[in-house]
């Protein structure tokens, strides 16, 4: 504050008070405009509700700009929200039905991304209020007219006033990271071929700035579309090769070869110019073929197998590190070309990989269908909690319709901001609401005995008080979020109709029920929310993870045909059990621990590194399109027997570990879920090939995972939670 010395507003307050004043100049000279100026109550009424649905109810993540952007696109979606309540409110079931059908679309378009899920309460509450009697199409007009000037007013507020300071983007983010790639690749291609400690701390902060949870929601590539997937894999990619440069075979032991030598300056040739695709648009191609090349001279090099007697060219020790560098190349290869797709779309998708870059040739409706149909089933945490919602708002309806409870807007208004995604949090945010809501109530009887019916009084007092229930709601709490915005809505409708006390009882009513309703079906609709879900979840992607494990490290021992290829059902069945287990890790990164403490299974939730399950399956996918690439050629006696014995311990460990995280009532607990130590991995068949290094050494990566997942490290410091928000979560 100006003339204050060393007084600042806190850094959460100073946040929702840029966000509150925009809503309040907004709302507040809509409402007032239409009510007194034109005289058009019906229109002030939707003027100010759509701009409280999309800037308070509605969290639209992203800057002010970003924001403005979404809101002006769902300008249409909002005229036909409001029309389909409008002529649906005729009667009581038909309200219900539509509730039903629009509030699961709504909550399921999170599958969409942030943005989507953001913007969906407030989309909710656009049907919600004109559903409710007086069944009045003539008005449609009127209430399209408010709805209009709120939304276009408020975009434009967005995009102009109090601009916040955009962060890093998740193009940039990767950028930064292929050029950390860039800088260790170049190191461990020149003397003394390792990396420094400076290098291995800065591999490690770049792959951590890219992992979901330390990325803003705006700028995580979470859509279904060509340019988002692409994006997420660049991220992914850039995230494997910076953990594959970390940890090199022999380090110290001197580089592979010349040809190994090649390769890594290759590498880092992409790796630069990946960066610069992702900041100018130039692409990488010539780098990416240069890499191409010499991969397929080193892969020459050491395709053939070591010989059984004499001295070997190629002794087991440089096969393996021929096999480390080609890992590392493909990562490469992965991210440049992942960059490429993510800049250009698919003018950059000639004569690419089918299986990795499966989407880069699809439409974009099929690539919607794909993301719908993945998540279509009671085991998607989207599906549930769109359906939870769903079900929650119909019955609402349908006591409010039944028992033509006043203003039962507002009991549905309550379920949409009270019910959360576990019976706990739920529980825990219904007990500081009604109390809010009480004391609210007790306010507003006051406010409106004492002015009677002046309006110029509420007039006056409705923009301070939205401001200070916008600003002051979101950081103390939902009780408080609560109570002042009781008084708001008193405000408002002792401004449209006859202003009496027993409008802060109707307030309270309403709270009481919705609130209730909601808490019933958190009890009855997936109580524990991502959970148990992610438990199911982890458990079922190491199960298919081990079955596509057993028949590469098969494939490989004998020279089969590719048994997984991508358009198997092995390999589709992995990739969305990856796709459920993303999700559900998505939505429990922002879940208390569930309700009452009770948990099922040897660890909590949150004690287990979910995100080596997801890399395990990622590890999974790409090791075994790599090691199935033709031509395949069958290994030799011992070193056969050595892969498929191998494959089949890392499939029993998978299956073990799975087991332990979503438990039955038999499951063996005396059996070590990690071997002390394997000496298959260090074994060296006479005559192997570099293939069977390479697999023993994707066979090694997996168990590290495995290591991670049920010994996991202790949890990093994490920063403070944003401030407690009203309304959605």
């Amino acid at each position: 504050m100006r003339g204050v010395p060393g007084a600042r507003l806190p850094a959460a307050y100073a946040a929702s008070g840029r966000r509150a004043l925009r809503v309040t100049l907004v709302a507040a000279a809509g409402f007032l405009l239409f009510r007194y100026g034109l005289h058009r109550p019906v229109a002030a009424t939707y003027a100010l509700f759509a701009v409280v649905a999309l800037g308070g109810l509605s969290r639209i993540p992203g800057t002010g700009r970003q924001r403005a952007a979404v809101v002006a696109r769902l300008l249409p979606v909002c005229w036909v929200l409001v029309a389909a309540g409008t002529f649906l409110s005729v009667r009581t079931w038909t309200a219900a039905l539509g509730m039903l059908a629009i509030g699961f679309t709504l909550a399921f378009a999170a599958v969409g991304g942030p943005r989507p899920a953001g913007a969906a309460p407030g989309l909710q509450l656009l049907y919600i209020l004109p559903s409710f009697p007086p069944y009045d199409p003539g008005s449609l007009i009127a209430r399209l007219a408010g709805t209009t000037a709120g939304v276009a007013l408020f975009a434009g507020a967005e995009a102009l006033l109090l601009r916040e300071v955009a962060p890093p983007s998740y193009r940039e983010r990767a950028a930064r990271a292929a050029l950390v790639a860039e800088r260790c690749a170049a190191r461990l291609a020149v003397s003394p071929h390792a990396l420094q400690d400076t290098d291995l701390t800065a591999a490690r902060q770049a792959g951590q700035a890219l992992r979901p949870l330390n990325v803003p929601e705006a700028e995580r590539p979470a859509g279904p579309g060509v340019h988002d997937r692409a994006l997420a894999h660049t991220g992914l990619a850039a995230r494997t090769l910076l953990g594959r440069l970390a940890r090199p075979p022999a380090r110290g032991a001197g580089c592979p070869a010349p040809g190994g030598t090649a390769v890594l300056r290759a590498v880092a040739a992409l790796a630069a110019a990946t960066a610069d695709c992702l900041r100018t648009g130039t692409p990488p191609t010539p780098q990416r073929q240069a890499l191409t090349a010499a991969r397929a001279r080193l892969s020459g090099l050491s395709a053939g197998p070591v010989p059984a007697g004499g001295r070997a060219v190629l002794t087991p020790a440089v096969l393996r590190q021929h096999a480390a560098v080609l890992e590392i190349a493909d990562a490469a290869l992965a991210m440049g070309t992942a960059a490429d797709l993510a800049v250009r779309g698919r003018p950059a998708a000639d004569r690419l990989p089918a299986g990795r870059f499966w989407y880069a040739t699809s439409p974009a409706p099929l690539l919607w269908w794909h993301r719908l149909r993945g998540h279509a089933g009671r085991r998607s945490v989207f599906f549930q909690n769109a359906v939870r919602m769903a079900l929650a708002l119909t019955a609402v309806r349908l006591v409010a319709g039944v028992d033509t409870l006043p203003h039962g807007f507002w009991a549905m208004l309550a379920t949409l901001t009270l019910t959360r995604t576990t019976l706990g949090e739920t529980w825990s945010t219904i007990r500081p609401a009604v109390a809010g809501t009480l004391a609210g109530a007790l306010f507003s009887a006051g406010v409106l005995v004492l002015a009677g019916s002046d309006t110029t009084v509420y007039a006056v007092l409705l923009p301070v008080w939205m401001l200070l229930a916008f600003t002051v709601g979101p950081v103390r709490g939902v009780g408080w979020a609560q109570g002042l915005f009781t008084v708001l809505v008193a405000l408002v409708f002792a401004q449209l109709a006859q202003p009496t006390w027993r409008l802060a009882e109707v307030r309270l009513l309403d709270v009481l029920v919705g609130s209730a309703i909601g808490a019933v079906f958190g009890v009855l609709a997936w109580p524990r929310g991502a959970h148990d879900e992610m438990r199911r979840a982890g458990a079922e992607l190491l199960r298919r993870a081990a079955e596509m494990v057993v028949a590469t490290s098969a494939s490989v021992a004998g020279g089969a045909p590719a048994a997984v290829p991508s358009g198997t059902a092995g390999h589709r069945s992995l990739r969305r059990a990856v796709v459920l287990a993303e999700s559900a890790y998505a939505q429990l990164q922002s879940e208390p621990p569930p309700f009452g403490g009770a948990r099922r299974g040897p660890a909590p939730p949150h004690t287990v590194d979910w995100q080596a399950s997801l890399i395990a399956g990622h590890h999974t996918l790409w090791g075994a399109a790599r090691l199935l690439e033709p031509p395949l050629t069958p290994l030799g006696p011992a070193a056969a027997e050595s892969a498929g014995a191998l494959g089949e311990r890392v499939a029993g460990r998978m299956l073990l570990v799975s087991a332990a995280l979503d438990p039955a009532d038999d499951t063996p607990t005396a059996v070590p879920l990690i071997d002390p130590a394997l000496a298959g991995f260090a074994a060296e068949p006479p005559g192997a090939p570099r293939r069977y290094y390479a697999t023993v050494a994707w066979l090694g990566s997996l168990m590290t995972d495995l290591t991670h997942l049920a010994h996991p490290a202790p949890a990093p410091a994490r920063p403070l939670p944003a401030a407690p928000r009203s309304g959605r979560r």
